[in-house]
């Protein structure tokens, strides 16, 4: 009997973006697997390709007269091709866009590697020498020269060379050491990854009770089929780290691989020197400094089985580990989890399920603020749940005040620091003590809210904020309800309406009035834009050279500065006026996240939350770190409307060249959902104009679905695709985004 494999053409072709069948020689039948890679003659003349095979059958399912090429050979290639194959198959299923575009996603692409400079320090004193300056610097309190002497020393033997990447030390110090002959500087060529130790120290810290508890349940949960995925709730500081540490040690020792998603490149310094000190070189670390084919290298030594561990952002999910038994989601509430500028839109938390389900492997979600689809999860037993409900090693919660803005201006302060802040400001800094200050911009562009009484414009159908737009017009951008932008607030009638417009730049100006003695670091997107700029400002900071950092939200994202013991938070709820329903929720998160970096040392932490509205459930569950609290409100307000978690959500983006097109397109999708509709239990919004009518001169519209069911907007999904394509395509594109974390 004849067999017929369907293959995708070489995935970086763009224009080969459909499957092509060919019948499978005589000598290779029964040898040919999905997920083999082959090599197939395509078009005229000797041309050939390479692609990967993504089904097998009996029938070719072709007309007779149509003729069919063989394929001419199977190319070496591991079984894991094959299950990431498969990982594509279901990304493309439950998220949309061709097999083609999930093939890209999943499947590393060729590239070369380049050669790399990487820079070394090498002490050029003798040890002796060495010590004498190490205890003049000590007395003079210069920790980050002390810091840098010692990592050089501790190298054991001349010539004491330490790799640049490895010294929690700023650039500025190394240069000074350089300047004053104390060190050389040398570069090599290398293809290495340079974020590798040869060796770790196995490093074992203590685990607390709770801790304990936690490996224990997570590793019996780990040892049995199937596998539950687990949700580890722990309080800021409570040491999942550590947790995380341990059961990687346990399932290592099960000859099985691990992954450990993480989703700011702004922790992975940290989260990496962590990892490394315990586990050595069987790390590795993908990060945004490695060009293509470093990447690509690294994950080929992932493929061959030269490492056992790999870190890194979302896209680490697809390393090809063939021994993968753990996956570690953290922070696990992250909105950079959820892929939204490329197709499929697919989300880390439940592609990370599904991948370890094919290899009878574990996933582990860790937050300090479970997203609601987690905790959900956890409350109906679908995920085991383990809580950290205190910090590691005894220490406190912080003490956190919540400022009324409202009172501040009618006491007459105009500032951006409340009188409470500025008190605290002081005395930090008084005490040696060091200060971050967080602004909260989310939400700010287009958002409008009263000033007196801290009221939020927003849609009466959908419990979103309103944007403003060039036309004066407040706009949802769910369902397209709009209205003149007020002059008057409808609530207290006061004329002090707008928005928010203080940046970072703007509060550092304002700290330098305030506090001219304090040395300020800032840390935003305009001060992080070289390579080295995250670590050479969190190491600064760590080595006390500045007294207060300002920054936005990669600032209280899992760091631990133990010298902090105060956190301001600036117009803490702004977020709460963002157009979308998540706005409570990431509200809560980031003020609970960054009340969490206050107080992680010998010294209490004190926080100060700003905000107009300090009433708002998610402000004083902040405040009280009462996560419990949080999710009963919101909860409510979900289920009332069918939000997420209590329903799903299917956002169908348009997309045309012209705005005639754009409106056909919009009207046809809307009349073609209606009438699928009909056969499904979901509730159709819109269309209306995305946030961005018009983007790079293609007009935009969105179409939102609400269903119960997640199943069933798969299915309306699937029918709009197989509508299109018999249509024709007549006008634009459609892509598709479920649940999505941030509306178009």
């Amino acid at each position: 009997m004849a067999e017929y494999a369907r293959i995708i053409i070489d995935i970086s072709l763009e224009k080969l973006d459909r499957p092509f069948t060919y019948r499978v020689p005589e000598e290779l039948e029964g040898k040919v697997r999905i997920g083999d890679q082959v090599q197939v003659p395509f078009g005229k003349g000797n041309r050939k390709l390479t692609g990967f095979v993504i089904g097998l059958a009996a029938e070719s399912g072709l007309s007779k007269d149509i003729p069919i090429k063989e394929l001419e050979g199977v190319l070496p290639s591991g079984s894991i091709t094959g299950q990431l194959i498969d990982l594509a198959r279901f990304m493309r299923q439950q998220y949309g866009g061709t097999m083609n575009q999930a093939l890209k996603t999943v499947l590393p692409m060729k590239t070369p590697a380049k050669e790399k400079q990487v820079q070394y320090v090498e002490l050029t004193l003798d040890r002796s020498r060495a010590q004498e300056l190490r205890t003049q610097w000590e007395k003079r309190h210069a920790v980050a020269k002390v810091r840098l002497l010692d990592a050089l020393l501790a190298e054991g033997e001349l010539p004491f060379t330490v790799i640049t990447t490895k010294l929690n030390v700023s650039s500025t110090v190394i240069r000074g050491f350089e300047k004053e002959g104390y060190v050389a500087i040398r570069s090599e060529r290398t293809y290495r990854n340079p974020m590798e130790f040869d060796k770790g120290n196995d490093y074992r810290p203590t685990l607390n009770e709770e801790q304990s508890r936690a490996v224990e349940g997570m590793y019996e949960n780990f040892e049995h089929s199937p596998k539950r995925p687990c949700l580890l709730h722990g309080v800021t500081g409570s040491g999942k780290t550590e947790v995380y540490m341990e059961l990687i040690s346990r399932v290592l020792k099960k000859d099985r691989q691990v992954i450990l998603l993480i989703p700011e490149i702004a922790l992975t310094y940290q989260t990496m020197m962590r990892f490394y000190h315990r586990f050595g070189k069987r790390v590795s670390v993908l990060h945004s400094r490695l060009s293509a084919g470093e990447r690509f290298d690294q994950l080929e030594r992932a493929r061959r089985g030269e490492i056992d561990i790999i870190i890194g952002p979302r896209s680490a999910l697809f390393a090809p580990f063939e021994r993968l038994g753990l996956i570690i989601i953290d922070e696990e509430h992250e909105g950079t989890y959820k892929s939204e500028d490329k197709i499929p839109r697919y989300h880390a938390r439940e592609t990370a399920i599904y991948r370890a389900a094919q290899m009878n492997g574990m996933v582990v979600l860790g937050s300090a603020t479970p997203s609601l689809e987690s905790f959900y999860k956890a409350q109906t037993g679908e995920y085991a749940y383990f809580s950290l409900q205190n910090r590691y090693q005894g220490r406190a919660l912080p003490t956190v005040s919540v400022v009324d803005l409202r009172e501040e201006l009618k006491a007459g302060n105009r500032s951006m620091f409340s009188r409470t802040l500025k008190e605290q400001i002081q005395d930090k800094l008084r005490k040696k003590q060091q200060i971050m200050l967080f602004l909260n911009r989310r939400g700010f562009t287009g958002a409008m809210s009263c000033r007196s009484c801290g009221t939020a414009f927003k849609c009466p159908n959908c419990d979103v904020s309103l944007t403003l737009h060039k036309d004066g017009k407040l706009k949802c951008h769910y369902c397209g309800y709009e209205i003149p932008k007020p002059k008057l607030c409808p609530v207290c009638g006061s004329k002090y309406i707008g928005g928010f417009s203080a940046g970072t730049q703007k509060v550092e100006d304002g700290l330098m009035k305030e506090f001219p003695e304090a040395r300020v670091l800032r840390m935003d997107a305009d001060t992080t834009r070289k390579k080295e700029s995250y670590e050479d400002i969190l190491s600064r900071f760590a080595n006390g050279e500045a007294d207060i950092l300002v920054g936005t939200q990669m600032i209280v994202k899992g760091h631990d500065f133990p010298n902090v013991t105060l956190v301001g938070i600036l117009a803490a709820d702004m977020s709460l006026i963002e157009d979308d329903f998540r706005g409570a929720e990431r509200t809560f998160q980031l003020l609970t996240q960054a009340a969490g970096r206050a107080g992680r040392g010998e010294h209490p932490g004190n926080v100060v939350i700003q905000t107009y509205q300090p009433e708002h459930y998610a402000i004083q569950t902040a405040a009280k770190q009462d996560y419990a609290g949080f999710f009963e409100e919101e909860i409510g307000f979900r289920k009332l409307l069918h939000y997420p978690p209590a329903g799903h959500l299917l956002l169908v983006l348009m997309k045309a060249e012209k705005e005639e097109d754009m409106e056909a397109l919009a009207q046809d999708m809307k009349q073609a959902t209606e009438t699928m509709g009909q056969k499904h239990p979901v509730v159709i919004i819109g269309p209306a104009d995305a946030r961005i009518r018009k983007l790079n001169s293609i007009y935009r519209k969105t179409l939102y679905i609400k269903a119960r069911n997640y199943d069933e907007l798969v299915a309306i999904k699937n029918e709009i695709e197989k509508y299109r394509e018999e249509s024709g395509y007549p006008y634009g594109s459609v892509s598709f985004d479920f649940d999505p974390i941030h509306g178009e």
